[in-house]
């Protein structure tokens, strides 16, 4: 059985009732993004959760509390799971933190439960040693100037997309080739094959990041 639910809050879950194997230590696998309003934090969050249905999984995507507006800070967050997600509360234990907007570091503690085994991805043009200074954050720090690479590659300033294949590369929450059959599905038809496969081209780059 499969359920989309779509609130006045933009607040999207997804529940899909056939499993697969999944290479998750957890039971949940919980991420959160940090995000400026209008950097497509949600659109990411809800292209991963789209390849995590893809593959048989359960998964809630949903952005924090609010309306989004435009440069200011706000969060989305994510749980995949092998098994039903019975929770809908915010995500306060993650598993991963994903940071689009580098000017967020140290002005809000985007580090917040974060275990040193665990993992934070930052778009950045900052060296490992710099963010680790910025956030105290003595964990797995994973930097990529996401930005860059999407200004290079497609022209245009969207680290989300770019940023996904950086995540997928890490966590292996889902299969590279899903997202981007998620991607060009989604997008083909609203920006162009040519653009899309801009985008596609930047998430595989991303993933082949040192």
């Amino acid at each position: 059985m499969f359920l989309w639910k779509l609130s006045f809050l933009f607040e999207a879950e997804f529940f899909y009732g056939i499993m697969t194997g999944m290479k998750l230590e957890k039971k949940i696998f919980e991420i959160v993004f940090h995000a400026r309003g209008g950097q497509g934090a949600k659109t990411a969050a809800e292209l991963l959760a789209q390849a995590a249905l893809a593959e048989g999984k359960f998964v809630q995507a949903f952005p924090d509390f609010g309306p989004e507006r435009t440069g200011a800070p706000m969060k989305t967050f994510v749980r995949v799971s092998a098994e039903p997600i019975l929770t809908h509360e915010p995500v306060v234990d993650p598993d991963m933190v994903v940071i689009l907007d580098e000017t967020l570091l140290g002005t809000i503690e985007v580090t917040k439960n974060l275990d040193e085994n665990e993992a934070m991805i930052v778009n950045t043009t900052s060296d490992r040693e710099a963010v680790r200074q910025k956030t105290g954050y003595a964990g797995n720090v994973y930097p990529i100037d996401a930005t860059g690479l999407s200004l290079e590659i497609v022209g245009e300033p969207r680290p989300n997309t770019a940023i996904l294949g950086k995540m997928v590369k890490i966590s292996e929450i889902v299969k590279l080739e899903n997202l981007v059959d998620v991607f060009r599905e989604k997008y083909t038809g609203k920006i162009g094959s040519e653009k899309t496969e801009k985008n596609i081209r930047a998430i595989e780059e991303a993933y082949d990041s040192l």
